[in-house]
């Protein structure tokens, strides 16, 4: 699509905006660690990564779903099923194979080595949610490339699915007060950012918890929910140990931290 980059910026810096003026009026936590350094540091690693994934790679995902309907790949290129149904079940199965790919990244432990960047962040804010290593972004490019190969899913379903993963990525990841009332009605549908928080805990099995990048249903579905934290919102410590000290929130440090301490 033409204008895929205008729709993909457009709702990448209004998210960014609204969930970062949403935390300045009603945070949720007091953040400890300075927001100068983290905020130049995560966004300074979203430009990097950006770089890295347009030279890497010539098709990106909505560029391979093109090519895959027009060489007729995938599942959904090769059955007869309604334009509208396709989009949705696109989505969906595209937001379930990136819970997995998740789970994955948990789960083996040279994975985890480069996963725990994102979870070495002392807060948590909307930054938090676009702060991954190069290495493991290059990674899930090549599992999300592959998925769309299987699927043949249409080109406005891998368009809506990268604009919402984005968006959802910086919304529960926001340090913003919801009313219990309206979190708990949210998270039957949609992860909130009570429910991920959970996940960025300093405690391993609350680590191993809460998945879901969008939708909900998939923490419930394979046993890896977990409600709330046993410290509280208020209580409980983010970040992991390993990087407690302050020069960890720099870039550069941020870079080498899978190859530093493995325990």
């Amino acid at each position: 699509m033409s204008n895929e980059l205008m729709i993909r910026q457009g709702f990448f810096w209004g998210t960014l905006i609204i969930v970062g003026i949403w935390e300045l009026l009603w945070p949720k936590r007091q953040l400890s660690v300075s927001k100068a350094v983290r905020w130049y540091s995560n966004l300074g690693i979203v430009l990097l990564n950006s770089f890295l994934i347009r030279w890497l790679f010539p098709l990106l995902a909505v560029g391979m779903a093109a090519l895959a309907v027009e060489k007729q790949w995938g599942l959904l290129n090769n059955i007869d099923i309604p334009y509208e149904l396709a989009v949705i079940l696109s989505v969906i199965v595209l937001d379930m194979i990136i819970y997995l790919q998740h789970l994955m990244f948990h789960a083996v432990p040279r994975l985890w080595l480069l996963h725990r960047m994102h979870h070495s962040d002392r807060d948590y804010d909307v930054t938090t949610g676009l702060r991954f290593h190069p290495i493991e972004i290059a990674m899930s490019m090549v599992i999300k490339l592959a998925a769309v190969v299987a699927i043949g899913p249409p080109v406005m379903a891998v368009l809506i699915f990268e604009v919402v993963l984005n968006a959802s990525a910086m919304f529960n990841h926001g340090n913003i007060r919801l009313p219990a009332a309206v979190d708990r009605f949210l998270r039957l549908f949609i992860v909130t950012p009570d429910m991920h928080r959970v996940h960025h805990s300093e405690i391993r099995r609350e680590t191993d918890s809460n998945y879901g990048f969008f939708l909900s249903w998939w923490d419930r579905l394979y046993g890896t929910y977990r409600a709330q934290p046993e410290k509280g919102h208020q209580g409980m410590t983010i970040g992991i140990n390993l990087f407690k000290n302050p020069t960890y929130s720099h870039l550069h440090w941020m870079l080498i931290q899978p190859f530093i301490n493995r325990k």
